[in-house]
């Protein structure tokens, strides 16, 4: 059912609603939320930091562990219980001072469950290990890779928080541009329909225009459901309450001051990519995986010290009866296997798989991160001409949409031109928003993709926005 002419549409009372109440809640506001507080906020709230914290954590844990590696190892261990022993010895040659010598002496001990103990003292320095070298090398590398993992989600939030803010703004103006477009469809649709009652005009016109009207209402609608989804998710990133976010919009006027070349940009991404630097660790500790499994890191030679003692006491065949046995070393020890049953070949191949997986991996990447960087080296290059161009075009928008209103004050124009006049309007508004907020963006992507992201460069685009 259309609304009558005197009817005010329901819509239009709700949205007004909903933007006093913005509005009071923006009063209510210091300032408005810029990038940089944003971030800030973020960072403390979001759960996606709480990750990163407890990622960077274990990696003083892997160096701990590769220091640990080549220092000396040393062990006590003291044992007792119950203990049963005996023995018997024929044969021997016997010879005491005072007693002479006697061959075919026999000597006979027991012990029955006696008291046993043990104690014992063991160190042990390696000085030639290349498995447990490689071992260290991979342990310092994983801790690299924890570090740059962490690097890596922290500069993916501050992108996201990024993209979140900006789809909050064109949200707002979307919304915005949505509702003024309605209104001025229902005033044309109104004068439709009077014109249309004085002869005027014919009848396709008033059905053209509450045709639109309903179209623009549907998508009001929509874009209502679209900024609260917006606003509700970057409240919840930042702690704020939704009603109280108030973001700022980019200024008119140059967005990129300047461009490097794309030599340059390339240079660096290849360099200082963290995507790139973490899959360059990751070979890394795949080369030191084989390594560990050549035939060559098998042989270990190490320093070792022991002092034991052990002692045996109780009553045997014999009556009452001990045995002490004292014992030290210090040395060297060599080990080398021999024969493993090809599980050390198995192993060799596996990692050389494993290795030539990696170093795939990172040619891809490489060339992932090339084309990428020159997206958007192009996108900055061509990004501020076009939206040069599209405010340009705002403005003969605008400027057709008045002439067009005017022409049809006077009856040069017909209804379906004032439409088709206040649709390219808007969305030559919402066109040239997006390409600043997107051109915004592609300079934080490109910094990103050339590890150059950091909070100056948020300060940068900051420094683009208004209230």
């Amino acid at each position: 059912m259309l609304p009558r002419k005197n009817q005010r549409p329901r819509f239009i009372q709700i949205t007004q609603l909903s933007l006093l109440a913005l509005g009071l809640s923006a009063a209510n506001s210091a300032q408005a939320l810029d990038l940089l507080q944003t971030w800030e906020r973020t960072r403390a709230h979001d759960p996606q930091m709480a990750v990163v914290q407890a990622t960077l954590s274990s990696s003083e844990a892997l160096r701990t562990q590769a220091a640990a590696l080549w220092r000396p190892q040393i062990q006590a261990s003291a044992g007792a219980g119950l203990s049963t022993s005996s023995s018997d010895i024929t044969g021997a040659q016997f010879a005491a001072p005072g007693f002479g010598q006697s061959n075919g002496a026999s000597f006979s001990t027991s012990i029955h469950q006696g008291t046993a103990t043990r104690l014992s003292f063991s160190a042990k320095q390696a000085l030639y290990n290349p498995e447990r070298d490689a071992q260290q090398a991979q342990l310092k590398k994983q801790a690299e890779v924890v570090v740059l993992q962490a690097d890596l989600a922290q500069q993916n939030l501050m992108l996201e928080t990024v993209q979140r803010y900006f789809d909050l703004v064109l949200a707002e103006r979307k919304l915005a541009v949505m509702q003024k477009q309605y209104q001025a469809i229902t005033r044309a649709w109104t004068e439709a329909k009077d014109r249309f009652a004085l002869g005027d005009t014919p009848i396709t016109d008033t059905h053209e225009a509450a045709a639109r009207a309903r179209g623009v209402q549907a998508q009001v609608l929509a874009t209502d459901s679209e900024l609260q989804m917006a606003r509700l998710v970057l409240a919840q990133a930042t702690g704020l309450s939704p009603e109280g976010l108030k973001v700022m919009s980019p200024r008119a006027g140059e967005m990129i001051e300047h461009v490097p070349d794309a030599a340059s940009l390339q240079a660096q991404a290849q360099d200082n990519n963290l995507g790139l630097r973490l899959q360059k660790a990751r070979v890394a500790m795949a080369e030191q995986e084989t390594r560990k499994h050549h035939l060559s890191a098998s042989a270990t030679l190490d320093a070792v010290a022991i002092a034991s003692r052990d002692r045996l006491s109780g009553n045997g065949d014999f009556g009452s009866a001990s045995n002490i046995q004292n014992q030290q070393m210090i040395g060297l020890s060599f080990s080398m296997p021999l024969y493993t049953g090809g599980w050390r070949e198995g192993k060799l191949q596996e990692s050389l798989s494993a290795q030539g997986q990696a170093e795939a991996e990172l040619a891809l990447q490489r060339l992932q991160v090339s084309q990428r960087t020159q997206m958007r080296w192009l996108a900055l290059q061509n990004g501020q001409a076009q939206v040069s161009a599209w405010s340009e075009g705002l403005t003969a928008s605008r400027a057709r949409l008045e002439a067009t209103r005017l022409g049809r004050q006077v009856g040069d124009r017909t209804t379906q031109e004032l439409l088709n006049a206040e649709n390219d309007a808007a969305n030559a508004e919402l066109t040239l928003l997006s390409a600043q907020l997107q051109l915004l963006l592609s300079r934080l992507q490109l910094d990103a993709l050339t590890g150059e992201l950091s909070i100056d460069s948020l300060q940068s685009v900051n420094a683009k926005l208004v209230n």
